[in-house]
């Protein structure tokens, strides 16, 4: 990045616990083509008046991630068909004001479902119902996979996701086993209170074929290690941060880095 200074283009995140991922990954690239952009991890206790910051200071672009992804939809002006179909945001673009949302966590699941040859016929259970299990949920119905759980305790949010996507529910895994086991929950997450814990029962991980997990840091949840260990095929939330990252740096810049860059970009954003 150039010396900041007045014309210095300003991006940002909002999120209820703010990461380094995005600030690294789209400050790398930033730097390795020359552009004259910033990019700034942030939270907030009063969401409307920050989206209204977005609005008056000329912000281009932020990232919306839990808790924030729901509600930011009553304030912004356009809903771009990947945050439409799923009611749910995790990306912000103004143009001179006007703010559209985007979901681009919907388009790098539906990306990683094609690039590792997920098979739609394939049953999952999927663990969670807020605003990224929606994404998931959307993006393997859209992808053609009819026969799913959700697991959920949420008796409200739970229900209305199965229903919406054609899958069943149930408020606790149980004995529920399946080939493709997916963690949209903040269980394994890097400084939570589950850091240390397993999304599913390790009986149950020894019994799937395929484990996804959205959770980004650790780049290796407990989840996946042991899904590894047992010679399970994974699909993990640091390819899902990078692909969504990437989807927003295009959104911001009008620039799409080579392979070769997003790679080098995503790496120094692990270290």
């Amino acid at each position: 990045m150039q010396t900041p200074t007045r014309d210095t283009v300003l991006c940002i995140s909002l999120a209820g616990r703010p990461g380094n991922f995005g600030v690294r990954f789209h400050n790398h690239l930033y730097r390795q083509l020359g552009l004259n952009y910033y990019y700034k991890a942030c939270t907030t206790g009063d969401l409307p008046a920050a989206v209204s910051g977005i609005r008056a200071l000329g912000i281009r672009g932020c990232g919306v991630s839990m808790p924030f992804k729901e509600d930011c939809i009553a304030l912004v002006d356009e809903l771009d068909p990947s945050a439409q179909a799923i009611d749910s945001i995790n990306t912000l673009v103004n143009t001179d004001g006007h703010l559209k949302a985007y979901n681009t966590d919907y388009m790098a699941i539906r990306q990683l479902l094609l690039s590792h040859s997920v098979d739609p016929a394939r049953r999952f259970v999927l663990l969670g119902s807020g605003g990224m299990a929606k994404a998931v949920a959307c993006a393997l119905r859209d992808a053609g996979f009819r026969n799913g759980v959700i697991v959920a305790r949420n008796a409200e949010a739970g229900p209305a996701l199965a229903k919406a996507c054609g899958y069943d529910w149930q408020a606790t895994l149980g004995t529920l086993c399946a080939p493709l086991l997916i963690n949209v929950t903040p269980v394994g997450m890097e400084g939570g209170p589950q850091a240390g814990d397993l999304a599913f029962p390790a009986e149950v991980v020894e019994a799937a074929e395929q484990v996804f997990d959205v959770v980004a840091l650790p780049a290796e949840t407990p989840f996946i290690r042991l899904a590894r260990q047992l010679g399970k095929a994974v699909i993990t939330g640091y390819e899902v941060a990078a692909i969504q990252a990437l989807e927003q740096f295009v959104l911001y810049t009008g620039v799409r880095p080579t392979d070769a860059q997003r790679e080098a970009a995503a790496q120094y954003a692990r270290t």
